[in-house]
């Protein structure tokens, strides 16, 4: 709450989703004043808990802030400039930092050919991308969304309830001929996976879980098909950098985890795809009836912003 009371952007309210399902903020002592706090009867996720400060405001957009995110002064103030400058940009990519270390956490995203989402720039040094630029979509930890564009292509889809709901809703944006700009001004040090572990079984599920939901739900066709070969691939890379220590798969086991465990994780999260099918399909239809952009340029876009199976096992 410091680091946003310490805005050079003065024109802004602040919404504090509780999900804690205690009501751990009240207890924790009375907000400052101007502070609006929503509680939340239970964890209802991370995507639910944004939609539900969406509905509370009428601001003309939307800054999503993990509560393990600082951001530097300068922060809501870039962001609101750049995306105030572009009309056709629908949601703005901060420059996210490791807490406490002189490394990027993310620049934006990337996406594998199986569905899977990565930070663009992980770990390189915060000078890498010096410029503001397009990229595909943000880091739901710390983006700024146009109320406009949420309208149109609705919220964070709820269901994901952790994890690649801002991947799902960046590439619904796209599809509808939104852009993204990355906006190194705006600055953000990250805890990254404080809450649920760089590699815990709660993020191995729903992670896996959840890119097989973003490949049926925006995936071309052509994609899709290819996506299970790619998913083979990547599992192949997953086996070989944990047998070297290296990668999620070797965090999962240093976690107190059995690696292969993670098949097991794999299989759930196919059985919750076939039992959604019928639902991601109607959100699929719905997206392509609505979308702006070709397949074939919904194709090319993933193709500039792509990560391959090797380098997401490995990060």
């Amino acid at each position: 709450m410091t680091a946003l009371e310490k805005q050079t952007q003065r024109d802004f309210e602040v919404i504090v989703v509780d999900n804690s399902g205690t009501a751990a903020v009240r207890r924790n002592g009375a907000p400052p004043p101007g502070v609006r706090v929503v509680e939340e009867p239970q964890n209802v996720g991370f995507g639910a808990a944004i939609n539900h400060a969406f509905r509370e405001s009428r601001s003309r957009y939307v800054a999503s802030l993990n509560d393990d995110a600082a951001p530097h002064p300068g922060w809501l103030a870039a962001l609101v400039s750049a995306i105030e400058a572009c009309p056709d940009a629908g949601m703005c990519a901060s420059q996210v930092r490791l807490y406490g270390e002189d490394t990027l956490d993310s620049a934006g995203m990337l996406v594998c050919g199986d569905g899977s989402s990565k930070q663009r720039g992980h770990a390189r040094p915060p000078g890498f991308f010096p410029v503001a630029e397009e990229v595909l979509f943000p880091s739901g930890s710390a983006a700024l969304y146009r109320r406009t564009m949420l309208e149109q292509i609705g919220l964070f889809d709820e269901v994901f309830f952790l994890y690649c709901e801002d991947t799902d809703l960046g590439l619904r944006a796209r599809w509808a001929g939104w852009r993204c700009l990355y906006v190194p001004e705006a600055i953000v040090e990250h805890h990254y996976s404080y809450s649920a572990g760089r590699a815990s079984r709660l993020k191995a599920y729903y992670v896996e879980r959840n890119r097989l939901f973003v490949a049926a739900k925006n995936f071309p066709a052509r994609m899709l098909a290819a996506a299970p070969f790619v998913s083979l691939a990547r599992y192949a890379w997953h086996l070989r950098w944990m047998l070297r220590g290296r990668g999620a798969a070797a965090r999962f086991r240093l976690e107190g985890a059995s690696g292969w465990r993670m098949p097991w994780y794999v299989l759930r999260a196919h059985g919750a795809l076939l039992l959604r099918a019928p639902t991601l399909w109607r959100q699929r239809r719905e997206i392509r009836r609505t979308a702006r952009v070709t397949p074939r340029i919904f194709r090319r876009l993933l193709g500039s912003y792509s990560i391959s199976a090797r380098r997401v096992a490995e990060l």
